[in-house]
């Protein structure tokens, strides 16, 4: 389920990769090929996920990617530049940043790397 919730992400940010670059932070060198490289990585982590032998490893570094992502969703909830299709309304930025952990935790736990809140009694 995650797999199929990256992949398209990731082809998003290759084939659209001019309309993620006004919420790129300006502190961040390179930014198209950086959004190109966030949706290989993105579609490499979907892959894995599907692969038993990386699963674990797929993972991990796409929790470490929503993590190392989370800066570029700030910088678009405060900075205000407009981003179309993505609304500029706090309809849109709240609950984005609140889910942030959400988004570190699913491919941790889709992966096996952790099982909390469904931990099986003992």
């Amino acid at each position: 389920m995650i797999a199929a919730l990256y992949a398209p992400f990731g082809v998003l940010h290759i084939v659209g990769s001019h309309g993620f670059l006004p919420i790129m932070p300006p502190v961040i060198p390179f930014p198209l090929q950086v959004v190109i490289f966030t949706g290989l990585c993105e579609i490499a982590g979907a892959a894995g996920l599907l692969i038993p032998q990386t699963r674990r490893l797929a993972g991990i570094m796409l929790a470490l990617y929503a993590l190392c992502v989370w800066p570029a969703n700030i910088y678009h909830a405060f900075s205000g530049v407009p981003a179309p299709p993505l609304p500029s309304t706090w309809w849109y930025h709240g609950p984005r940043l609140l889910l942030q952990p959400l988004f570190i935790w699913a491919p941790l736990w889709a992966s096996g790397v952790v099982n909390w809140p469904f931990r099986t009694a003992r």
